[in-house]
């Protein structure tokens, strides 16, 4: 699932932290920055608002390691071609790992380690995970999910087009490999002449690992930590009661315990930066400063579809209306969790939320 609701999620207006950005402009196609000794910035095509995906290859022996791949196009395939036989200077890739499941990170990590026939190094829950999403293709939309959308409010026509388009997560995604090898929070890998430390995150993925190096003080973050726009955190179908915005604020503060504020960022979107604690503060209060403002709106019944101009600053139309749901749903979810809103669902299977008393 691309992650299109990123730019629109709904940060108050509240002072920005004043970010640093050591780096004027990007690479184009094909083309690399180096960004410390031994580690290169490339960037993918994705198309649409985001337009591209930060990609990272640190040098590995004779070789490279490569971090996140870009989603699976010939457009992609056509810039990997064009950065391996040029800064990358066709020397092989020894390793792929994937920050997380998303087909804009993982798509073409089929491709490379077939390509090298090298390892792809993952969380087992995003493995896993990923494997069963792509598992979907050419199904039927199941009817739990046609259930919990109603619930939240869409109409038939949005329901239909649903069920029109359900099983698109495979299209993104070459073929996963048959293994790979497990990262776990805490773990340690020797990437060429450094260590790597893997923090794990959750809450717009499963078992999102970031890579961190004490020694170039560098942080690969993904979608954990993104400058300027903020990560999807949704409610799915296949876990309608979870709370996955709790494990996302929990996951950040975590992460500014143990990551050093003078770590230079890579995200997968945007810029290279300074200021990881001043970000991480503002997302967290961001989320907390909306969960204010939804549960004083809750004090006459809406449902999940009638919160969105309290979440998120443009309107939503039917291209987002599945992240903005899945997004406004996180919320509702944990103000139930904390015990501030209560759920009653109506005769006709909409579920109605207000403030708890």
């Amino acid at each position: 699932m691309r992650d299109g609701l990123e730019e629109t999620a709904a940060i108050p207006e509240h002072p920005r932290p004043k970010l640093t950005y050591p780096f004027e402009a990007g690479p184009a196609s094909g083309e690399a920055i180096d960004v410390a000794p031994g580690v290169k910035w490339l960037r993918m095509p994705l198309g649409g608002s985001l337009a591209f995906i930060n990609v990272w290859a640190i040098e590995d022996g004779d070789g490279w390691a490569i971090v996140d791949t870009g989603i699976a196009s010939p457009d992609t395939a056509k810039a990997w071609r064009a950065g391996i036989a040029g800064p990358l200077e066709g020397r092989p890739v020894t390793r792929v790992f994937v920050t997380h499941m998303h087909p804009d990170h993982i798509g073409m990590a089929g491709w490379l380690t077939r390509k090298f026939q090298c390892r792809l190094w993952i969380t087992r829950l995003e493995f896993l995970m990923c494997r069963s999403l792509a598992a979907d293709t050419g199904r039927e939309a199941p009817a739990d999910a046609m259930t919990f959308y109603k619930a939240a409010g869409w109409d038939e026509e949005a329901l239909e087009t649903y069920r029109s388009k359900f099983g698109g997560f495979g299209r993104g995604l070459h073929a996963l490999p048959d293994s790979f090898q497990r990262l776990s929070d805490g773990d340690t890998v020797r990437i060429g002449e450094h260590d790597w430390q893997v923090v794990v995150g959750s809450g717009h993925s499963p078992e999102h690992a970031c890579l961190w190096c004490p020694d170039l003080k560098l942080m690969i973050s993904g979608d954990q930590v993104l400058p300027k726009i903020s990560s999807n955190v949704a409610v799915f179908p296949t876990e309608p009661e979870a709370d996955p915005l709790a494990e996302w604020m929990g996951s950040l503060r975590r992460i500014k315990g143990r990551v050093p504020d003078d770590v230079l960022v890579l995200p997968a979107h945007n810029d290279p930066f300074h200021g990881l604690h001043a970000r991480i503060d503002h997302l967290v209060g961001g989320h907390e400063r909306g969960l204010t403002r939804l549960r004083q709106v809750l004090a006459e019944p809406k449902r999940a579809v009638d919160v969105f101009h309290v979440l998120f600053r443009r309107r939503i139309d039917a291209g987002l209306l599945g992240l903005a749901t899945g997004e406004s749903l996180a919320h509702l979810n944990h103000l139930l969790a904390t015990g501030q809103a209560i759920r009653e669902r109506d005769a006709s299977g909409v579920d109605w939320y207000r403030a708890a008393a």
